[in-house]
């Protein structure tokens, strides 16, 4: 089992810059993807970054790219989501979430991601 919690989350103007946390704990070893994914209302829950544990491999999804940056510290256990030059349409609930498998083919599909936390709210007022 794995627990995720996730914090950093809050209201912001645009252009403004917020990072998000996620701490993992118990079987951490296998965490190996571990990625960010946010749901807006009335819309589809969809993967804006991931990074792989050992490979290094990263993923941003188009409408962050440049804007945010994903990082993480195994030692600490410990995801990050550095968001910067915010945008009202980046309002959401942020969840952080763990792939489990070494290589599953796929950083955005939420499928392929086993353990997930509570979630953070981000709102970028305009």
């Amino acid at each position: 089992q794995v627990q995720l919690v996730e914090s950093g989350g809050g209201l912001v103007q645009a252009g403004g810059s917020l990072r998000l946390s996620c701490a993992a704990s118990g079987r951490t070893v296998n965490t190996y993807v571990m990625g960010w994914f946010r749901q807006a209302p009335g819309k589809e829950r969809e993967c804006v970054a991931a990074i792989h544990r050992t490979l290094g491999n990263i993923y941003y999804a188009d409408s962050v790219k440049g804007r945010f940056t994903i990082s993480r510290d195994n030692a600490k256990n410990t995801v990050y989501l550095q968001m910067n030059s915010l945008k009202a349409e980046d309002t959401a609930i942020y969840y952080c979430a763990a792939d489990t498998k070494y290589y599953s083919g796929s950083f955005s599909a939420i499928k392929e991601y086993d353990y997930w936390g509570q979630g953070t709210q981000v709102t970028v007022s305009s």
